[in-house]
């Protein structure tokens, strides 16, 4: 089993993919939230520098937030300093677009812009829509040594519905997706594998990468201890912030909803209704967004919220959950470390190492 790490983008972010690949992990993830993190590229240029073997990618990039010529020439370039280990991780966006009180995009507007990235980094030419005139485009320089498109770039997508899986098949690409529990994440994958069979290709061929926030309990400490909070408080506040968007913008909440939860949820959304300003309340809520839990909000982030949204357990009891996404054919485990506690990679290399 592969086990990577989600990197909430930093100036200096590279030495977290650093110390990744020296305790063995296989992949590194940094998130493109341009509103909440630093530029996913810059940093993972500096990443790829400073490393050999890790894999290097998005985690992930959504379309609208830059044109297709642009992200190819990225990867193109990153593919000159990181030869043959970069993931084009790609959604229809959450994190990016909210913070910008945008909904998702378009499904199909996503997969002609997959089209047209990896048109480009085959060396086609090929037409496409820019400032609503077709044009056709491709790579003019590619055999000057500026770039590099003879490596490949591997394809990941994030889906969580059944149409986004769909064309995860389609695609033939790795598929990624948030988990919260094992039966939840065993029953997404069976999902899964049959949109895949139906699409004619062989469930070998599929590659499954399973995002879980979460912290590595000491014997007998809380769900909610201030280590937990701070490491896994991130990720169960965005159940909060998916229940506010809801209630502001009627966005579909693609999170299941625990009924032991729905006081803190509640809770919540009446506090978001007074955010400021009041016709962009999103900005407010989405402060803090899978980075750091807001100290307003942190009344609302209770252990069973922690302990209903994240893998927050003992070192034992998590290796027994992580084994059971293993049998069931889950292939990579990949662990957001929440900025300002890098130490925590430490932790999960304990337990990656128990699967080498």
């Amino acid at each position: 089993m592969d086990f990577g790490i989600g990197i909430a983008t930093s100036h200096d972010s590279w030495k977290l993919a650093q110390r990744a690949e020296e305790l063995g992990f296989t992949h590194a993830w940094f998130y493109d939230t341009q509103m909440i993190t630093a530029d996913c590229f810059v940093v993972m240029g500096a990443a790829a520098m400073k490393t050999s073997k890790i894999r290097l990618g998005t985690g992930v990039l959504v379309p609208s937030n830059r044109i297709a010529a642009v992200t190819a020439n990225a990867f193109a370039t990153l593919n000159a300093m990181a030869p043959g280990r970069l993931d084009f991780g790609v959604g229809t966006g959450f994190s990016a677009r909210r913070a910008m009180g945008l909904g998702s995009m378009k499904l199909a507007d996503m997969e002609e812009y997959i089209r047209v990235v990896y048109g480009l980094l085959n060396g086609e030419t090929l037409e496409t829509t820019i400032e609503g005139k077709r044009k056709k485009i491709r790579f003019l320089n590619p055999d000057a040594g500026l770039i590099n498109i003879d490596d490949p770039v591997k394809l990941h997508v994030s889906a969580y519905g059944p149409k986004s899986q769909q064309l995860v098949a389609k695609l033939g690409a790795g598929w990624k997706t948030f988990i919260q529990d094992v039966d939840g994440a065993i029953g997404a994958l069976e999902g899964m594998r049959k949109d895949w069979t139906e699409a004619g290709r062989s469930t070998a061929d599929l590659y499954t990468t399973a995002w879980v926030c979460g912290c590595v309990l000491e014997p007998g400490e809380p769900a909610d201890s201030p280590r937990a909070m701070a490491q896994s408080g991130p990720r169960a506040a965005v159940l909060l912030h998916r229940a506010a968007d809801m209630d502001m913008e009627g966005w579909k909440n693609t999170s299941p909803v625990p009924p032991s939860t729905q006081r803190s949820i509640d809770g919540y959304i009446e506090m978001a209704r007074q955010f400021e300003p009041a016709d962009a309340r999103y900005l407010m809520n989405h402060r803090g967004h899978f980075v750091f839990v807001k100290p307003e909000e942190k009344k609302f982030v209770d252990a069973e919220l922690i302990r209903r949204t994240t893998f927050t357990a003992t070192e034992q009891e998590l290796k027994q959950r992580i084994e059971a996404l293993r049998d069931s054919g889950w292939n990579q485990f990949v662990m957001p470390i929440v900025p300002g506690q890098e130490h925590a990679i430490e932790d999960w290399a304990r337990i990656r190492k128990a699967f080498a």
